[in-house]
């Protein structure tokens, strides 16, 4: 949807709204129009993603997390 500046000014809200909703809104002042998207997109369109090797090295702290292996004997499979 495109917008006039005016109006995109008195509804704001509704603005931020549909870009939630319906994506890019265009916001137009004289003989340009402006888009408004939201932070994910634009670092989409950015290519600032964040890659696997981040999120593995910045994710939580596993330090006090304790794994063990369960040593019982395996149990039996009756054919």
């Amino acid at each position: 949807m495109e917008w006039r500046v005016a109006e995109a000014k008195n509804k704001l809200s509704e603005v931020l709204n549909r870009v939630n909703s319906e994506g890019p809104q265009g916001i137009r002042r004289r003989d340009e129009v402006y888009v408004v998207i939201s932070l994910d997109e634009y670092r989409q369109l950015k290519g600032e993603t964040e890659t696997i090797k981040d999120w593995i090295l910045n994710g939580p702290d596993l330090s006090d997390l304790h794994l063990e292996r369960d040593r019982s004997p395996m149990r039996e499979v009756g054919w």
